[in-house]
């Protein structure tokens, strides 16, 4: 089946099944390009909790259509690629959670929603890489267990120095990947150009940087940026929207390995195969949905 194809009966079914597509900033050209919605954790989540279509169909991994489902018990939420799963979101089990709360009886709980379902449960507030700070902000409590992204963890503390942040050592395997050496050979080879990275790198990256932000405040700076050259610290799928809004920009990636093989997982034929058959569906146990949800709407309200 070629792309024509595909795109077109996507686009068919889509209307056939009344399905919204939702696509992470990391996918691949094609498949973002056939989504309805194309966004970071944040904006998808909030679609995901207010669309009126029957079917989500989630271009992403396992816990972002989990979250998908919390948010929207009454759709039927499709999971394109089954193993498309997240290293980071594996790092912690509601288990291990719940020892480390344990630990700090007066902590608040704040899980990144790069975590699953179960893990969510147990935490009093979730939060995306867009608003982490503006979630520990807001806490009352002035010690704080982040979970599950240890330099998410510290780049929050950097930014909020009134709270103890108390963090899991989890990381996000692609981010984990640049090197100073990626750093320093980008700033030879584009001496004129801004980087801007994610704040799910090592702090030795993020005091290179210019900018650092989620990949819709990335792409948001690059585009509103005077500069004409940027060097771009995140998965390799966020420059496809930020060539096609900048086209008169160059965008050169901080590290050739910046490739989430599980982002990559997901292909025009999953996402058809997806709609045509109905396959994949997400579904998470009522108990432990109505726990998270909690969790989750806290997260959506913060701006």
């Amino acid at each position: 089946m070629d792309d024509l194809f595909l795109v077109n009966e996507i686009n068919r079914l889509k209307i056939e099944r009344d399905a919204c597509i939702l696509a992470h900033n990391y996918q691949l050209p094609k498949v973002q390009d056939v989504a309805d919605i194309v966004g970071d954790s944040l904006a998808l989540s909030r679609a995901a909790a207010q669309t009126t279509n029957k079917v989500i169909v989630f271009c992403g991994v396992k816990f972002m259509a989990e979250s998908a489902k919390i948010l929207s018990p009454d759709k039927m939420v499709l999971l394109p690629s089954k193993y498309a799963g997240c290293p980071l979101a594996d790092s912690i089990t509601k288990e291990q959670l719940e020892v480390e709360k344990k630990k700090y009886p007066e902590a608040e709980v704040i899980c990144y929603v790069n975590s699953s379902a179960e893990v969510k449960a147990v935490s009093d507030v979730s939060c995306t890489s867009s608003n982490a700070v503006k979630v520990v902000q807001s806490s009352k409590s002035n010690q704080v267990l982040f979970v599950p992204d240890e330099n998410l963890a510290g780049y929050v503390a950097e930014q909020v120095p009134d709270k103890e942040i108390i963090p899991w050592a989890g990381h996000c395997i692609t981010h984990a990947r640049i090197t100073v050496e990626d750093v320093i050979k980008a700033q030879e080879e584009h001496p004129e150009a801004e980087m801007l990275v994610h704040p799910e790198v090592s702090e030795e990256i993020r005091e290179n940087a210019d900018f650092v932000g989620s990949t819709s405040a990335i792409i948001n700076y690059a585009k509103n940026s005077d500069s004409k050259e940027f060097v771009i610290g995140t998965e390799i799928g966020v420059l496809h929207k930020m060539k096609k809004d900048n086209p008169e920009k160059q965008f050169y990636l901080l590290s050739p390995r910046l490739v989430c093989e599980n982002m990559k997982m997901t292909r025009l034929v999953d996402v058809y195969n997806s709609l045509m058959n109905m396959q994949y569906e997400v579904f998470v146990p009522e108990d432990t949905r109505i726990k998270a949800l909690g969790s989750l709407e806290k997260m959506i309200s913060i701006e």
